[in-house]
């Protein structure tokens, strides 16, 4: 591979720094450089002072410009019109080759001069990404840094890499220091990995290697756990594929997410039948509870561990059928330990909780065989709140990954109609059905009514917005009508 042509945003730093001043970019923009992919964030080494340049450039390009690590010399650069961020880091080592020798892998390990766009690769990293090989850039590649196990097989699964033997047995090897990594580096790490191309079958290849479990023993137990069907799979395939068909989901309904892989006929329905939301269910997605943490990463890691919860739940009864009886109440507070294991916030907490809590109330309004009514779309997002529009396209993605390549069309169709249901009600009927307006509240009722504070006044509230979900209560006055009534049945 020749040197790529630098990018505009390239020659823009090029032009802040002055001419005697020695700049590399570095790292997975050279590689996807190379791959002739978009680059966005940019990498640079510096040889000298790496934060006063940062802010240099950060003058020069009109962005904003806060110091990463003191200690190691490393200054960021944002430049929110162009979107894009640049790392300026002193470098490490005496040249330019110790500093990319104690990098993690071949493809990441090369430099782009800036002043004569000449690459730099001392360990063969082009001639790696030709032939679509993953190769650790030095022997303790891993045990310098365990989180480069995720790393690698994350890669591996984006770029279509075989990992190399040498490299395979060194990141074996690593496994158990997975477990003395901070619970901070291992969950952005894990969520990149989610967000990544095919997150299942990068979580299959942790599996193969040993780290998943270390990661997620919840998930342990699910192996050759089996179900009744029509299920096909044990319930740690089936969460891995309900992971992938997820992908699927998103594939149709976000605008945000590549459309590849998906099946025609499930795509074909699904956008026939949701499609109409898909500019709300894009920006849902994208939103993010706390910064670099989207909320598409939040849905993935709850499809990874909605069924935990039936490893402690497996019953048998009397005709052999087995049942997962009350599965997503002990599957929420497994999420919420792992999620507080792995410094999630705790609104990022909540929402997983949420999740899995009622990941369940889709198929069961489903299985009612009539639309759900007025009443139960009001009482889901009442208990779901926003993360029902979650538990929609998980719904979805859990119907998908029971079957394998077989279809039940009319199921599918079915699971369709009632999550349109929901999501007609929560974003066109949202006024009428999911948050009626307040037509009385607490003080009204006890300065109308002669109600004393207490819970008798929350249960007719609650009862009220549900009459006027149902269409029951259109006003004021049949607001007062229904709370007179129900104080006096109360007294009967």
């Amino acid at each position: 591979m020749s040197a790529p042509q630098l990018p505009p945003l390239v020659q823009q730093v090029r032009a802040a720094v002055p001419p005697e001043q020695p700049l590399y970019l570095v790292g997975g923009a050279v590689r996807d450089l190379l791959l002739a992919r978009a680059v966005h964030d940019l990498d640079f080494v510096v040889p000298g002072r790496a934060i006063p340049l940062a802010r240099k450039v950060a003058d020069a390009l009109g962005g904003s410009f806060y110091p990463l690590d003191s200690e190691r010399d490393a200054g960021r650069v944002l430049l929110p019109q162009q979107h894009a961020a640049l790392d300026f880091v002193a470098m490490q080592g005496a040249t330019l080759e110790e500093d990319l020798g104690g990098r993690d892998f071949t493809i990441n390990a090369m430099a782009l001069s800036l002043h004569d766009a000449a690459l730099h690769d001392p360990l063969g990293g082009a001639a790696d990404l030709r032939a679509r090989r993953l190769r650790m850039a030095g022997s303790l590649a891993f045990a310098n840094d365990p989180v480069r196990i995720l790393r690698a097989v994350r890669m591996a699964a984006a770029f279509g890499l075989q990992i190399e033997p040498e490299t395979r047995a060194a990141l074996r090897a690593a496994v158990p220091q997975l477990g003395q990594v901070s619970p901070e580096r291992l969950r952005d790490e894990v969520f990149r990995l989610l967000l990544a191309p095919k997150p299942a079958t990068s979580l299959r290849a942790l599996d193969m290697f040993g780290a998943l479990s270390v990661l997620f023993p919840e998930l342990e137990p699910l192996k050759g756990l089996v179900q009744s069907p029509p299920h096909i799979y044990d319930v740690w395939d089936h969460s891995l594929h309900v992971v992938d068909k997820l992908g699927v989901v998103f594939s149709a309904l976000d605008e945000n997410y590549p459309a590849e892989g998906v099946g025609e006929l499930v795509s074909g329905l699904t956008v026939l039948r949701l499609g109409r939301y898909r500019s709300q269910i894009s920006p849902h997605l994208a939103a993010e509870l706390v910064p670099g943490r989207p909320r598409r990463g939040l849905l993935l890691l709850a499809a990874l561990l909605h069924d935990a919860g039936k490893a402690l739940t497996r019953t048998v009864d009397t005709n052999g059928r087995i049942r997962f009886f009350e599965h997503e109440a002990r599957g929420a507070e497994l999420i919420e330990a792992r999620a507080q294991a792995l410094r999630l916030s705790s609104d990022e907490t909540e929402l997983l909780r949420t999740i899995v809590a009622h990941h369940m109330r889709p198929f069961l309004l489903t299985h009612t065989g009539k639309p759900p009514s007025r009443r139960a779309i009001y009482r889901y997002f009442r208990d779901a709140g926003a993360a029902g529009v979650d538990i929609c396209l998980l719904s979805l993605a859990d119907q998908l990954g029971k079957r394998g390549a077989e279809l039940d069309e009319k199921e599918l169709s079915a699971t369709l109609d009632t999550l349109r249901a929901l999501l007609e009600g929560y974003y066109e009927l949202a006024d009428e059905i999911v948050s009626p307006p307040v037509l009385l509240n607490g003080n009204d009722l006890m300065n109308e009514l002669g109600l004393k504070p207490g819970r008798k006044v929350g249960e007719i509230l609650e009862a009220l917005r549900e009459a006027q979900a149902m269409g029951k209560v259109p006003d004021r006055a049949a607001a007062l009508a229904f709370a007179r009534q129900r104080v006096r049945a109360g007294r009967n």
